[in-house]
């Protein structure tokens, strides 16, 4: 779809997409955009002008289906996946991504550290409709052997390789520098961000500061380049309850402030990443905090986690955290799997934790009364109460659960159009009932009076 889109701006000085919205310019990305989600056009740029939209959109991933991450916008949902050293098959990765784009992702991450890292995410790139986004560290470690080995040069040229390949965002560690490191003693998990992390020992280990954050202008020239988003990792997000809302947090949360508005000048799309595991109380001050440092930057959450204690169903205590966030003002939530904190998601935990993110994001929606967002969920309830159950399992977000679920205790067709389920049987159904009261009732002359007296709705 975007060939003949991106054909035409080729050998432009700058083709990203925040410069053409400061021109004036809809582009067909813009427009796409702004017909999926009900907009006028215009609002769709003058927010991509603002720095409180970014489309994902690199030059070179033409297969691309565009979308927009930003507060004017539904919540979107990542999804993670990614190979390991210890697992890493092309075919896996490709299936995830399939599942993933099945029950809705609207971006997804290759998060590979092991095998042919290249070979996957070509693949899938090639594979998918939907946004690509990375964490280049990984790669670049993966290649250096070790952080003792790990160059700027090898951290920057991982950059514009990964561009190359099409890749929409990166995820850059570049707001966590030498002398936040002192603020995390108090923490009981420390620093749990992968990238974090190699950032923090890459800095002791040279006797240096972060060098995407001192060749911040590199890291600029690249994505300008290509028009890669950068997604501005929180290398110090907290990774417990305890940890939550510290020092750490918001100092690196103010360095992104400042490299957001530093992208900006060079017409560089942001959006900010943020925490991880916060109490539910915590959670909207942490939203506004972030669009108060980083200027409105859309912000895109991990989580969070409210509780601690849920190993195995961290996919539920995450996706309480996240329908939080999205309600306050988050544009997008990364999901998290059954899987976190235990091992390597499968392709059902996959499925899983997209379920529940979907799930949040679309309660996120309907609280902040986004165009349409409940026209589904009027529709499912209008097929629940005429009992047209397959139009329900059609509707629904994960159909073949939903029938599944049904037809454990009755599978024959006949009961797809039974005015019952197998929880109260056919004589406690409470909506056949209401059916039999609202025959009864519209034979009743009284009752007919007061119904036409009732005002239109």
């Amino acid at each position: 779809m975007r060939t003949e889109w991106v054909k035409k701006r080729l050998g432009e000085p700058n083709i990203t997409q925040l410069h053409l919205a400061r021109q004036g310019t809809i582009t067909e990305e813009m427009a796409h955009v702004a017909q999926r989600e009900r907009l006028e056009p215009e609002l769709v740029r003058s927010e991509v002008a603002r720095g409180r939209l970014v489309i994902p959109a690199n030059v070179l991933h033409t297969n691309l289906d565009p979308i927009g991450i930003g507060i004017a916008l539904t919540c979107k949902v990542n999804a993670n996946i990614g190979s390991s050293p210890l697992e890493s098959h092309v075919d896996s990765e490709l299936r995830k991504l399939a599942i993933s784009i099945k029950y809705g992702a609207d971006t997804v991450m290759d998060l590979s550290t092991g095998g042919d890292i290249d070979a996957i995410r070509i693949a899938i790139l090639r594979a998918s409709p939907v946004p690509i986004g990375t964490v280049p560290i990984y790669q670049a470690l993966e290649n250096a052997t070790s952080i003792a080995k790990l160059t700027v040069n090898d951290m920057l040229g991982m950059l514009e390789h990964q561009a190359k390949q099409g890749v929409d965002y990166f995820t850059i560690h570049a707001g966590l520098l030498r002398a936040h490191l002192p603020l995390v003693r108090s923490r009981i998990t420390g620093i749990v961000s992968r990238g974090g992390s190699i950032m923090a020992q890459w800095m002791l280990e040279h006797s240096q500061d972060n060098p995407f954050y001192t060749h911040w202008d590199k890291v600029l020239d690249i994505c300008k380049t290509h028009d890669v988003v950068i997604s501005a990792g929180d290398g110090l997000r907290p990774g417990c309850l305890h940890d939550a809302s510290d020092a750490a947090q918001f100092a690196e949360l103010a360095t992104l402030g400042q490299l957001t508005l530093r992208a900006w000048e060079k017409d560089v799309q942001v959006m900010i990443e943020g925490p991880g595991h916060v109490p539910f109380d915590q959670i909207e001050m942490n939203v506004k905090k972030e669009m108060d440092l980083c200027h409105e930057a859309p912000f895109y959450v991990l989580g969070p986690l409210v509780t601690d204690i849920a190993p195995g169903y961290d996919h539920i205590t995450s996706a309480i955290g996240a329908t939080m966030a999205g309600v306050a003002g988050a544009a997008m939530l990364c999901y998290v799997t059954p899987k976190e904190h235990l091992g390597l998601p499968n392709e059902d935990d996959v499925r899983q934790g997209l379920v529940a993110y979907k799930i949040a994001a679309h309660a996120a929606d309907i609280a902040r009364k986004r165009p349409g967002a409940r026209d589904r969920d009027d529709a499912l309830s209008r097929a629940r109460y005429a009992f047209n159950w397959n139009e329900q399992f059609r509707l629904a977000l994960d159909p073949e659960t939903a029938k599944a679920m049904h037809d454990e205790t009755l599978p024959d067709p006949y009961f797809k159009t039974a005015e019952f389920c197998s929880m109260c049987g056919p004589r406690f159904c409470s909506m056949h009932m209401n059916h039999e009261l609202e025959k009864k009732l519209a034979e009743d002359p009284c009752f007919r009076r007061a119904t036409e007296e009732l005002p239109a709705t």
